[in-house]
């Protein structure tokens, strides 16, 4: 089943990135990163909590509805700190962790395979450019839409199922941040990425379900450039010879790149 198959991508990549001291390097980075800025998104969240539930729902007065107070007060504290999570992952992806994104899944596609692929004559201003606006229409746009959705529904009567299918909608697209990043790197069309995307959203849901653990996701998170590498390599492998791989995702005109990702001199 693809839902338990992304579950299963998501924790073999990280356990290969704990296995491997670069991978294990860049990750523990990217921890940090979204960790600190996690920690300072979720001390503003929580020290506003009291006014957040004045607005969703004033402290009752009735002893019979005050368990169902408290109860409501410690889920919106959790789901607050999976928001503060992905609010950092988001900022953090914005400035600079993507370049550590690509970094990672070089690493992790030379050490499966051997070589790293990349499109001919393209320089590294060309590829840093493409991967920083990559970002915007596959994970920021969708990303705060998905917060956005969050936030209305709770001003709504079915603010829990809407709290639900927008956190499923964000880890599809958090998800597919990281098994998109060697096809962007190849610079395929976006088209052709997003029909894979939508061809396997059960697998995206399940290697995302992991983001959604508190404490935990952060963890997941830093290492899933490396899970997400791994599936799309062996999406590759699994394509009839002269479809390309990954859903049809073909690598046209690659070069093997003797080094990793280098930064200019």
């Amino acid at each position: 089943m693809d839902l338990i198959r992304g579950i299963v991508y998501n924790v073999r990549g990280l356990g290969m990135g704990l296995r491997t001291g670069r991978l294990l390097f860049w990750g523990l980075v990217r921890f940090f990163i979204i960790f600190l800025i996690m920690t300072v998104l979720a001390g503003l969240i929580l020290a506003y909590h009291q006014d957040i539930m004045n607005l969703l729902w004033s402290k009752p007065e009735s002893r019979w509805l005050i368990w169902i107070w408290h109860l409501l007060s410690w889920f919106v504290s959790i789901f607050l700190i999976v928001v503060s999570g992905l609010l950092s992952f988001l900022f953090s992806q914005v400035l600079f962790s993507v370049l550590i994104m690509d970094l990672m899944s070089r690493i992790t596609e030379r050490k499966v395979t051997g070589r790293v692929k990349t499109p001919e004559g393209t320089s590294f201003w060309k590829q840093f450019i493409s991967m920083i606006t990559q970002e915007i229409p596959r994970t920021f746009v969708t990303l705060c839409l998905s917060l956005l959705i969050m936030i209305l529904g709770w001003m709504t009567p079915l603010g829990p199922v809407v709290t639900v299918l927008s956190s499923g909608f964000a880890v599809i697209f958090l998800s597919w941040d990281n098994t998109d990043l060697t096809p962007a790197r190849n610079q395929l069309p976006f088209k052709r990425r997003f029909r894979f995307l939508i061809k396997t959203v059960l697998f995206h849901l399940g290697f995302g379900l992991p983001f959604l653990i508190p404490g935990l996701n952060l963890i997941f998170l830093a290492f899933a450039p490396v899970g997400g590498t791994l599936y799309y390599l062996d999406k590759q492998a699994e394509a009839p010879e002269g479809e390309g791989g990954a859903g049809g995702l073909a690598d046209r005109n690659p070069r093997e790149e003797k080094g990793e990702w280098k930064s200019p001199r």
